[in-house]
């Protein structure tokens, strides 16, 4: 399986964030050696005024000095420990990196050269994680990495979160991005445009529209009215990729493979320009 890397804006977002924290720590450190040259040089000044006062024999303001130089090296500056602290964002979008890379890995030995995989297409409505295009079809997939039962109505998604050991932290938690899109709009709003698109050009095909739930403790609750499918396994998408019955042929897969990477510059440049 090729595959074509469009665009990687959670990635992007993600070392944007990691580099304001280091940054942050930088910062706190060079305050830090601030602060211990401040106090090195304060100590070393009482030790001088200690040392004249002995010479002088002012044997009281000596005493007075020796315990202003006990009780300044306890208010020595502490070092700073290294921050592990995670923002939610930060969590998120790692958890999205790491869920795409595990859909890749798992798609790019299932299929030969005749498929493609697009990371990261996007258009007016937004952006598909990955869209996979091949003899069988074109298939648009949004990847969600969630230690949660994932309950569906229609276009309406909750779920219940739980903790790294199992614990149930938060129920019937809305489920959606930034802008109020339950993950079936993520993906049904961009590949409706994508179909739309490609009807304008003479190509008209259908998308087939998932949502993969990649974490391995992921589970779906009630489901009604689905617009997309849903799927917890990797075997079952790859399966129902290759059981597909649509066949598109090499000279058209061509067309639909240059078509999508010209509709996704299009779009990227004009968000550049905005």
């Amino acid at each position: 399986m090729r595959i074509i890397y469009l665009s990687n804006h959670p990635g992007e977002k993600l070392q944007a964030i990691r580099q304001k924290r280091r940054a942050a720590e930088e910062q706190k450190m060079a305050r830090y050696r601030e602060a211990v040259a401040q106090h090195q040089a304060l100590v070393a000044e009482i030790r001088r005024e200690r040392a004249e006062a002995r010479a002088r024999h002012r044997w009281w303001t000596w005493l007075r000095l020796g315990l202003s130089v006990l009780f300044t090296g306890v208010d020595a500056p502490h070092r700073p420990g290294p921050s592990t602290e995670r923002s939610d964002q930060e969590e998120i979008l790692a958890a999205g990196v790491a869920g795409e890379l595990y859909v890749e890995d798992r798609l790019a030995p299932a299929f030969g050269d005749d498929w493609v995989l697009f990371r990261g297409y996007k258009n007016r409505r937004g952006e598909i994680d990955s869209v996979l295009l091949g003899p069988g079809g074109l298939f648009a997939m949004e990847v969600k990495n969630r230690n949660a039962t994932v309950h569906v109505d229609g276009d309406n998604w909750w779920c219940d979160k739980y903790d790294r050991y199992g614990n149930l932290v938060e129920q019937g938690l809305r489920f959606a991005d930034r802008s109020g899109r339950s993950p079936s709009r993520e993906v049904n709003e961009p590949a409706d445009e994508l179909e739309k698109f490609l009807r304008s050009r003479r190509q008209p095909v259908s998308v087939r529209r998932a949502v993969i739930l990649v974490h391995q403790r992921s589970e779906l609750g009630t489901t009604r009215n689905l617009t997309v499918d849903v799927a917890t396994s990797m075997d079952w998408v790859i399966g129902a990729v290759k059981e597909s019955r649509l066949t598109l042929e090499a000279g058209r897969r061509a067309e639909l493979e240059r078509l999508i990477v010209q509709d996704h510059r299009y779009h990227q440049a004009r968000q550049t320009t905005r």
